[in-house]
């Protein structure tokens, strides 16, 4: 295991990666304490879960399954088994005298009662330390089943969300993807890595797709099913979607079956405009590259229109932004495309090449946020006159301290910004948010004496 994470730390498709504990890489190694924000085991999760028929089985003490059960605004259009909060729930008892036996009834339950299309098992911090066998249970519990049963080796100490996004993309890479194959194949074959479809997002982008002639074979995995996966090396192409924690999946897949990868953004005019006709053009062919033109210029026509009147509000306001990393710099280059100045933006989850992307975009370092803490968003607000602050629904409350407008950008959003569509209902949002009255009211003085 200490060589895998070595492996996932040195990625060579990422010019920033580090195995030099200490130093920022794209996936730096925990200290002891830093795993605040988010653990190896959430980020597994985060990469996983949404493969709605599939069970999601957490080894482990029951607080683990707290963290993962129905965290995120990931979305299905069918299977809902991923909403299910499965776990060996080990006791004190197991915790000392092995908990492999409780493993396996536990996953043959599971497959008994909900039988699902495969079963990932996730190590977490205290059965890696206990040196549990997962991967000859999952191998015993296959061979009798005969189901898929993959072993997931992220426990929450190896690293952060990063690295345990890079660790499932791994244990897709050597148990899933290649075991099987598709009922036909095309041309124009792709594959989503890095989209999950939180608040129904993927939907906005896949019949903008479909105009194109583009088939999504395979999505990593925002409204998956796991049989998709398996055949995901048939794809022409990989689109790595707004992050690169995924990039060891990217340059798996070409390395072993030759798939190429590009990476684009669904959020903003501009990143739809790029990845579009990026797609068409690594595809090839006249007909598909003047298909993505003409259908860039029709949507942008139209959401020019329909953001007109939301534009002269947004026009010139401050923000101040803090996403996480999937999303960071993509998400920068929308709120500009609606007309906000960014003041400043946390990067403290963002790998190196995000914040390179967003140096670029907001053309100062002053408005780079190592720290991302409640008190230094506040200041920052407050240094740089910010009208809003936008950021995740834990900041929420960081907002109302401090007076400010707010909107939940994260994954346990409610609201889908990705494609035109999306654009233009964030751009409601933030209309709506900034001209609630209610802030006139509370940022006004005391009509009392003091």
């Amino acid at each position: 295991m200490a060589l895998r994470v070595a492996d996932v730390l040195r990625e060579s498709a990422c010019e920033h990666a580090s195995v030099e504990v200490g130093r920022r890489g794209c996936s730096r190694r925990n200290v002891p304490g830093e795993a605040a924000g988010g653990c190896a085991f959430d980020g597994a999760q985060i990469v996983l879960l949404p493969v709605g028929d599939a069970a999601h089985l957490v080894h482990g003490p029951i607080a683990c399954a707290g963290n993962s059960w129905n965290n995120r605004g990931t979305r299905s259009s069918g299977p809902a088994l991923y909403r299910r909060g499965l776990t060996t729930d080990l006791t004190e008892q197991e915790i000392i005298m092995g908990g492999e036996g409780k493993l396996r009834e536990a996953i043959r339950e599971t497959v008994r009662r909900l039988s699902p299309a495969a079963v990932f098992v996730y190590a977490t911090c205290v059965t890696a330390l206990t040196g549990e066998d997962l991967d000859q249970v999952c191998r015993d519990a296959q061979a009798t089943l005969a189901l898929p049963v993959i072993p997931v080796h992220a426990a929450g100490f190896l690293g952060k969300k990063n690295l345990g996004n890079r660790l499932a993309g791994q244990a897709l890479l050597e148990h899933v993807i290649g075991t099987g194959e598709p009922p036909d194949s095309t041309p124009l074959d792709i594959n989503l890595i890095a989209e999950y479809n939180i608040a129904g997002e993927l939907w906005h982008v896949l019949p903008l797709l479909d105009e194109l002639g583009v088939r999504v074979l395979s999505r990593v995995s925002g409204d998956a099913r796991y049989r998709e996966l398996t055949f995901a090396h048939r794809a022409r192409l990989n689109l790595v979607v707004c992050g690169r924690a995924l990039l060891n999946l990217a340059r798996g897949m070409e390395e072993r079956w030759g798939v190429p990868y590009l990476e684009g953004s669904f959020y903003g005019l501009r990143e739809l405009d790029a990845t579009l006709k990026a797609l068409a053009e690594r595809l090839g062919g006249a007909p598909l590259r003047a298909r993505a033109q003409a259908l860039v210029r029709r949507e942008e026509a139209a959401a020019g229109l329909a953001l007109a009147p939301y534009r002269r509000v947004l026009a010139g306001r401050r923000a101040v932004l803090y996403t996480g990393g999937v999303k960071s710099w993509a998400m920068v280059s929308a709120l500009q495309d609606l007309g906000l100045e960014l003041t400043a933006v946390g990067t403290n989850k963002s790998s190196r090449h995000d914040v390179e992307r967003i140096r670029r975009l907001v053309g100062k370092d002053e408005c780079l946020l190592e720290d991302s803490g409640a008190g230094a968003l506040l200041a920052a607000a407050r240094r740089t006159g910010a009208d809003i602050l936008i950021a995740g629904g834990r900041n929420q409350y960081t907002a109302l301290k401090g007076r400010l407008p707010f909107l939940d950008v994260n994954q346990e959003r409610q609201e889908a910004y990705a494609g035109y569509a999306g654009l233009i209902r964030l751009a409601e949002r933030l209309t709506l948010a900034l001209e609630n009255p209610v802030w006139g009211q509370v940022g006004r003085e005391e009509p009392w004496p003091a």
